[in-house]
C-alpha cells in the first residue's frame, strides 16, 4: 500500500500543470539543501576542537548538551513557520477500500523522513565519531547520538500537534511565540534555568544509557496522539461542518461610484474580509505602515538616503504586494465559474488594479507623519507613491498571468506558503529591487532629488499609458484562460 501511494504522489508530482515551475523551485531548494548541509557538517566536524579551544578546562560533551536547549526551542519554533505536514489527496482514497490508518501512518511515516530531521544528523554524525576517536565509551555516545535522532522526531511531532490546536485562530502563529518566547525568558533571567535541566537530562542520559527508554516513550506518545488527531479529521464530510456565528454585512455603496467595475470591486472586497487568508493583507497594511519605524529612527539609516526608496515603495505597496501576487489565484476556487460568465475580462482587471492604486494613495497619506524624520523621506515616499500606482500595479497584474496554484482561502493565514511559485519568487526583481538599483544609481550618479524625479517621472508614464498596458495584459490572461482552468483544477 505505501508503494502505491508513492507511486500515486509520483504521478501527480509529474503530471501538475505546475510541474515545470515547481522543478525550478525544488532545484533551487535542493542548492540551499546542500548550503546547509555542509554548514552543519562543517559544525559537526569543527566543534569539538573549537570548544577544545576556547574552553580547554571543560568537556566539550557538557558545553554542548547546556546549549541543547536553545537548540531544541529554536527548531521547534522554525519548524513551526517553514514545515508543513506532508499531506497526499486523501478524499478520493476515502471512497475505496483503503484503511484510514493506513492513510494516517503513511502520511507521519513520511514526516519522519523530512529534510528538517535529517539535517542535525550532519552535525550530530560527525560530532559523535569525533567523541569516539577521543576516547569516550562508544556505547554512551551512540545512546547520546540516539537520544538526538529521538528529540528531533519528538520535536517533528510536537510542531504538528500544536499546529493543529493553534490552526483555527486567526492570529495562529502567536501561542507559539508566547510559549517560546516564555520559556527564553525564564530561562534568560534565571527564573528557572531550562539550559541546566536539559543539560543535566542528557548528562545524566549518557551515563545512564537505560534512560534512553524515557525519549523513546514519549516519541511513540507523540505519533500516537497525531495519529489520533488526523484520524479523527479523515472523513469526506469532515470540512463540512460548518460555524453558527453572526455575519457583519456591508452594503458597500461606496463602490458605485466606481463605475461598472464596483460589482468586482464588492465581491474583491467580501472576498478579502471574510477568508482567512486574505484577511491576512488587511493586517499586513499596519505592518506595511509602520515598517519605516525599524529604520528611521536609528541615525544610521538616516545618511542612506538611496535606502529611503525601498522603505516608500515597501510601505505604499505592502497591499499591492501582498494581495497583487495571488491574483487571480484568490478567486481559484470558482475560476472556472467565473469565466463561464458574461463579463469583460479587462473589467474584472480593472477592478483588481484599483483596487491596489487605491491602497497605494491612501497609505501614502497616512505615512505623510514620516517628515518627522525629514523631508527627503516625505520625498522618496511620494515617488515610491507614483512608482507604485503606474508601474508596479501593472507588473503585478502581468505576473499574475502565470499564476498555476491553487489557493484554498478557508485555510490559515499565517506563514501559509500555499500558492506561493516561482512567480512570487521573480516578482519581487522588478516590484522591488529594480526600483532600488534604478533610484541608487540615479543618486550616486545626479543627485537624490533627481533620482526621486525619475522614478516619478516612470509612474507618470506608466499612468498615461494604462489603458494600452490593462489591453496588453488582458490579452496575456485570455491566451493563459484556459491553462489556469486546468491548473486551479488540481490540487497542486
Amino acid at each position: 500500500m505505501i508503494k502505491r501511494f508513492l507511486m500515486l504522489e509520483w504521478k501527480s508530482f509529474f503530471r501538475s500543470a505546475s510541474f515545470g515551475k515547481s522543478l525550478g523551485i525544488k532545484i533551487f531548494m535542493g542548492f540551499l539543501s546542500l548550503y546547509f548541509i555542509a554548514m552543519f557538517l562543517g559544525m559537526g566536524v569543527l566543534l569539538f576542537p573549537g570548544l577544545k579551544k576556547m574552553y580547554p578546562e571543560q568537556d566539550p560533551l557538557i558545553i554542548v548538551n547546556s546549549l541543547l536547549f536553545y537548540w531544541i526551542l529554536f527548531d521547534l519554533v522554525f519548524r513551526f513557520f517553514f514545515q508543513k505536514l506532508p499531506v497526499m489527496s486523501v478524499k478520493p482514497l476515502l471512497t475505496l477500500p483503503v484503511k484510514r490508518s493506513k492513510v494516517v501512518n503513511y502520511v507521519l511515516g513520511k514526516s519522519a523522513f523530512s529534510f528538517f530531521n535529517f539535517l542535525p544528523l550532519f552535525a550530530i554524525v560527525p560530532f559523535g565519531i569525533t567523541l569516539i576517536y577521543h576516547d569516550y565509551p562508544m556505547v554512551n555516545v551512540l545512546i547520546w547520538m540516539l537520544a538526538l535522532v529521538v528529540v528531533v522526531l519528538i520535536i517533528n511531532f510536537l510542531n504538528f500537534i500544536i499546529e493543529s490546536f493553534s490552526s483555527e485562530k486567526e492570529l495562529s502563529f502567536l501561542p507559539i511565540i508566547v510559549i517560546a518566547g516564555g520559556f527564553y525568558a525564564l530561562n534568560h533571567f534565571n527564573i528557572i534555568s531550562f539550559n541546566r535541566i536539559i543539560g543535566n537530562a542528557f548528562d545524566t542520559l549518557y551515563n545512564q544509557p537505560l534512560l534512553i527508554t524515557a525519549p523513546i516513550i514519549l516519541l511513540v506518545l507523540c505519533y500516537l496522539f497525531n495519529f489520533k488527531i488526523l484520524r479523527q479529521k479523515l472523513f469526506l464530510d469532515s470540512g463540512l461542518k460548518t460555524k453558527i456565528k453572526e455575519v457583519n454585512a456591508s452594503n458597500l455603496e461606496w463602490t458605485k461610484n466606481f463605475g461598472d467595475i464596483a460589482p468586482f470591486m464588492q465581491l474583491d472586497l467580501k472576498l478579502i474580509w471574510r477568508n482567512k487568508r486574505t484577511k491576512s493583507s488587511v493586517w499586513m497594511l499596519a505592518i506595511g505602515l509602520l515598517y519605516g519605524l525599524f529604520f528611521y529612527p536609528q541615525p544610521t539609516y538616516q545618511n542612506l538616503p538611496w535606502f529611503f526608496v525601498f522603505i516608500g515603495v515597501f510601505s505604499t505597496g505592502i497591499f499591492l504586494i501582498n494581495f497583487g501576487q495571488f491574483i487571480p489565484a484568490w478567486d481559484s476556487g470558482y475560476y472556472k465559474l467565473l469565466m463561464s460568465q458574461n463579463i469583460k475580462y479587462e473589467q474584472y482587471l480593472k477592478s483588481k488594479f484599483t483596487l491596489m492604486a487605491v491602497s497605494v494613495l491612501i497609505l501614502f497619506v497616512l505615512g505623510i507623519p514620516y517628515v518627522f524624520f525629514g523631508w527627503k523621506i516625505l520625498l522618496a515616499h511620494f515617488a515610491a507613491a507614483i512608482y507604485n500606482v503606474g508601474v508596479n500595479t501593472h507588473v503585478i497584474l502581468y505576473g499574475g498571468s502565470f499564476n498555476r496554484k491553487k489557493i484554498d482561502l478557508s485555510q490559515k493565514a499565517a506563514f501559509n506558503y500555499q500558492g506561493t511559485g516561482a512567480v512570487q519568487w521573480l516578482i519581487g526583481i522588478p516590484l522591488l529591487l529594480l526600483p532600488m538599483g534604478l533610484f541608487a544609481a540615479c543618486y550616486f550618479l545626479v543627485g537624490f532629488e533627481i533620482a526621486c524625479l525619475v522614478l516619478m517621472i516612470l509612474g507618470i508614464i506608466g499612468i498615461v499609458l494604462h489603458q494600452k498596458l490593462m489591453k496588453f495584459i488582458t490579452q496575456k490572461y485570455l491566451d493563459s484562460k484556459y491553462k489556469m482552468i486546468d491548473a486551479f483544477n488540481q490540487n497542486n
